[in-house]
């Protein structure tokens, strides 16, 4: 593999990504970017797309500390890339720039009302990605 998009949000299920990833056994050759999607909170037409918008600095600076600890622990080159959007889109475009071979992306495992509420952005990625997509589930208490 060359190159491989990981897919983070703030929850627990990101460490379960990381982790997946890591046993992957990627060489140093392997290329890996992590990317956090930020869900617009305004629909301003006007508002550049490469930057987060509406995003408070504090949230976003949280966002790319967690981001650069999950980085120091990889055994290969990575990026990081804090964009705002629709994160399936989002996740989806990214992966056609980077070229990616593989995205990484967690499942929090909705079902029901929950998921025609929220929405499943693994399965939109799952259904347009250019690429294999590895979906980490969240562990249920048993």
């Amino acid at each position: 593999m060359k190159s491989v998009l990981v897919a983070l949000d703030r929850s627990a299920l990101s460490e379960s990504e990381i982790a997946m990833l890591r046993s992957l056994n990627l060489n140093d050759q392997c290329k890996v970017i992590l990317v956090h999607v930020i869900p617009p909170t305004s629909t301003d037409l006007d508002q550049p797309l490469d930057r987060p918008q509406g995003t408070a600095p504090d949230l976003y600076r949280e966002i790319e500390t967690q981001l650069a600890a999950y980085q120091k622990r990889l055994p290969c080159p990575s990026t990081i890339e804090i964009i705002s959007g629709e994160p399936a889109a989002e996740i989806v475009r990214l992966a056609n720039i980077h070229r990616t071979d593989l995205i990484i992306i967690g499942s929090r495992g909705l079902s029901g009302i929950d998921r025609i509420l929220q929405g499943s952005v693994s399965s939109d990625v799952l259904e347009q990605a250019p690429c294999s997509v590895l979906v980490v589930k969240a562990k249920t208490a048993a």
